[in-house]
């Protein structure tokens, strides 16, 4: 069965189950999942139920989709994604974003943590992305091309919505959040970068490194769906960190990311 194919039979399960049909749909990332008990008239799925859905392995992920509205627009959350580092194929990372799409969702909203490559950029700050640099071994869009889809050779010049950025840092600074524009650099992990790999990665232009969503945004612009990720500086410029200071970092900044979030939905 081709791709086409698999991501029909998962929405027709989802659309049987739900009867929210999403405009805006919301990808959460490490520890940030909490984020969907804002929704009202919530409906959830966990990802086990839904066919062809892989499960997110990774602490801090919740596992499940979630229905609802947020600011008066009905959405659909991902609380939890999933990444190449779990031994998933590009596909399987990106399936749901294909599924949102044929859900109805017309714009995206990917959030993540991220480590920062900028000496000015401090734990628990904002980043709005405006570019991306790819390190991972391989793509989504890797195989045969379904034109149902989109087109066999995106153009990754123009990825990010800058009329929805421009949005969230004229709110963020009305509402005092700390917030920054800049380059994420996405590689495989599930490691973490070494010293000079953090060098490097500021030396070809990166502003932060993190281990997934440029798969999630690729299939995005390959969809020509309009797309804006919003990630939390989750460590400083090299400064050893764990997955339970990330998350940590992630929570107590939590707040601030909803706040951007519905402020720029609104």
């Amino acid at each position: 069965m081709h791709t086409f194919e698999l991501i029909e039979e998962a929405v027709r399960f989802i659309q049987a189950r739900v009867s929210l049909k999403p405009k805006v749909g919301i990808v959460l990332g490490t520890g940030l999942s909490g984020f969907s008990d804002e929704l009202t008239n919530k409906q959830e799925i966990p990802y086990r139920l839904i066919p062809h859905f892989v499960e997110s392995t990774v602490a801090g992920h919740a596992g499940k989709l979630v229905f609802g509205m947020l600011e008066n627009t009905p959405v659909v959350m991902m609380a939890g994604r999933f990444h190449y580092y779990e031994g998933y194929t590009l596909n399987e990372v990106t399936f749901p974003i294909r599924v949102m799409k044929f859900l109805g969702v017309d714009r995206m909203i990917i959030t993540n943590v991220s480590g920062s490559l900028q000496e000015r950029f401090k734990a628990g700050d904002l980043l709005l992305v405006n570019d991306h640099i790819n390190l991972l071994p391989s793509s989504p869009l890797r195989g045969p091309n379904d034109e149902r889809m989109g087109s066999r050779f995106p153009d990754m010049m123009q990825v990010y919505d800058r009329s929805i950025n421009q949005k969230g840092l004229a709110f963020a600074q009305a509402n005092g959040i700390k917030v920054h524009e800049g380059v994420y650099v996405a590689t495989q992990g599930p490691n973490l970068e070494t010293k000079a790999e953090r060098i490097f990665f500021q030396r070809i232009g990166g502003d932060a490194v993190g281990m997934s969503t440029v798969p999630e945004v690729i299939v995005c612009k390959h969809m020509s769906l309009p797309v804006n990720v919003f990630s939390i500086i989750s460590n400083e410029f090299n400064v050893e960190t764990s997955i339970e200071e990330v998350i940590s970092v992630a929570k107590a900044s939590e707040a601030n990311l909803r706040l951007l979030i519905k402020g720029v939905l609104r």
